[in-house]
């Protein structure tokens, strides 16, 4: 692993992009990483646009501002697709996408011509497995398919520490079961 990997996030309020940058840090501090994790955003509402960002070191983290050049960017709300979102993403980074669209539709909206586009139906998958669209989890699982930060059993011990008590065993095994199937079926081209 490169000393600092730097993760963006791009969601809507109440998508749990918050969260998911959240879980994927305390995955990786659970397995003696440096970490960060946090929200960008104001006084938006539910539904507004936001950017959340996780850094992942073998040393400690120094910087104290937004993430400008990620090595993955991670697109939780697909309506937020457009050049915008690949900014400051180098040709070996990795685009990932919650969309059912082709990889090449991802590259024509973004103009990503570069790296890695990897689309997943996080949507979906939650609303199969949740019964509700919350693709956060999903997507989770499906960016550590194409970035291996932390193992995809500590991510399911760091669920189960979080949700069982909040939610129960029935969703929180849910939210394993979306984690697990994004991570399966991720298009990665």
């Amino acid at each position: 692993m490169k000393d600092l990997i730097e993760v963006r996030w791009h969601g809507r309020g109440g998508q749990g992009a918050k969260t998911a940058a959240q879980f994927l840090a305390e995955a990786a501090l659970d397995t003696g990483k440096y970490i960060q994790a946090f929200p960008e955003y104001g006084p938006e509402r539910s539904g507004a646009p936001i950017r959340t960002y996780t850094r992942i070191s073998e040393k400690p983290i120094n910087l104290h501002c937004s993430i400008a050049n990620p090595e993955y960017v991670v697109v939780i709300d697909p309506t937020l697709v457009t050049p915008k979102v690949v900014e400051g993403l180098t040709d070996k980074g990795v685009l990932l996408v919650n969309t059912n669209e082709p990889i090449e539709s991802v590259r024509k909206k973004t103009g990503f011509q570069g790296g890695k586009v990897a689309c997943v139906d996080a949507t979906k998958i939650s609303l199969d497995t949740l019964g509700r669209p919350m693709p956060n989890m999903p997507m989770l699982g499906a960016l550590l398919k194409v970035a291996p930060l932390v193992k995809l059993d500590v991510l399911y011990e760091k669920i189960r520490a979080k949700f069982l008590k909040k939610i129960g065993d029935e969703k929180t095994n849910a939210n394993i079961a979306g984690v697990k199937r994004a991570y399966e079926e991720v298009n990665i081209g």
